[in-house]
């Protein structure tokens, strides 16, 4: 884990403090990685339907049980919400200042198509806001991980490297690469953005992995239209931003976390370059 000592990092942690919270988040989510990977390669895992008709696993559950079982010994006194664990009510919640929000497999129905097009997603959200983020992608065995104020950095089998978002040599007219699902009608999102523009697409599985390409400098933007929750976005968010790039919403809000009694999302947007007029480049809904 590397870090600098570009601002003052949040929740008032030493960077030493933050380095040990990294590697250990960082640890969690591989040994999740692994777990999931031996019930991916034996096919032993069962498929549920969840009440919102969208698909859960034996895989989902084992991972989620591991990664709060961890936590919860890692940081007893800090909540745990996750994706795949019973939700407490918002009058309980907002009381948090902190607390840990994890996926444990974000891209269940790649799991479940066996792209290996998903990944573990581990965020410690602070005032709202999400201030570490680690996503680890157990098929390509690579780390992406990032503290908010200390950079966004990336770990796999060549080593460890920072990464940032692609600046094109011409913000305003150069082709823009757009990361986009496998899984979803791509004209659904092609049909926001305007046509005097070339559009090169990046397909590419879970919105986690596609935001950290995004952070990497392999696309340029990725729009989401559909349900997704806090927890899709928490992680990606930190490494974007530390990347150079941003999440917002398809109106070009923030992202907020633990704000409402809802959990859900609105349509968002993962940009890379700020000097690219998105605004422009997106249409309005």
């Amino acid at each position: 884990m590397k870090s600098d000592d570009r601002t003052e990092p949040a929740l008032g942690l030493a960077n030493e403090q933050i380095e040990t919270l990294l590697q250990q988040a960082s640890d969690i989510a591989r040994q999740a990685g692994a777990l999931i990977m031996k019930l991916y390669d034996s096919g032993d895992f069962d498929t549920h339907e969840k009440a919102d008709e969208s698909p859960v696993t034996s895989a989902d559950l084992a991972a989620n049980r591991l990664i709060v079982n961890a936590l919860q010994a890692l940081t007893p006194n800090w909540p745990v919400l996750s994706e795949e664990s019973g939700h407490l009510s918002f009058s309980e919640r907002q009381q948090w200042s902190h607390y840990w929000l994890i996926d444990p497999i974000d891209g269940t129905q790649e799991f479940i198509a066996r792209s290996g097009d998903f990944a573990v997603n581990i965020a410690l959200i602070q005032d709202n806001q999400p201030v570490l983020g680690v996503i680890f992608w157990p098929a390509g065995e690579t780390l992406y991980y990032g503290y908010r104020g200390l950079g966004a950095w990336k770990q796999d089998q060549s080593g460890e490297q920072r990464i940032q978002v692609r600046r094109l040599d011409n913000p305003d007219e150069d082709p823009i690469i757009l990361a986009i699902s496998r899984r979803q009608p791509r004209e659904r999102v092609l049909a926001r953005m305007q046509d005097n523009r070339e559009i090169q697409p990046y397909p590419a599985g879970s919105c986690s992995l596609k935001a950290c390409f995004i952070a990497e400098g392999k696309a340029d933007c990725f729009m989401r239209v559909g349900p997704t929750g806090e927890w899709d976005t928490a992680a990606s968010q930190v490494i974007v931003s530390e990347a150079g790039g941003s999440i917002v919403s398809e109106y070009f809000e923030p992202i907020t976390y633990n704000e409402t009694v809802s959990l859900m999302n609105p349509n968002f947007l993962v940009l890379g370059d700020d000097r690219v007029n998105w605004r422009e480049l997106f249409k309005s809904p």
